[in-house]
């Protein structure tokens, strides 16, 4: 699976008020119509609080 490029997933994140749980993340995304594989990706953050969007890029970037 390749991976999807932080600044589209950052685009289904949008408005998503932090502090927020990876669930919470993928919930969100999902809402805002995200493809599978950035979903995906989300699922396999670490399962924890982000304080923002530099968090879950940071994460995001790692898997």
């Amino acid at each position: 699976m390749a991976q999807p490029n932080p600044i589209e997933m950052q685009k289904y994140l949008a408005g998503v008020d932090y502090p927020c749980s990876r669930d919470q993340l993928v919930d969100y995304a999902r809402g805002k119509g995200a493809d599978d594989d950035i979903l995906e990706h989300l699922k396999s953050l670490p399962d924890r609080e982000y304080d923002g969007p530099n968090a879950v890029s940071a994460e995001y970037s790692k898997t």
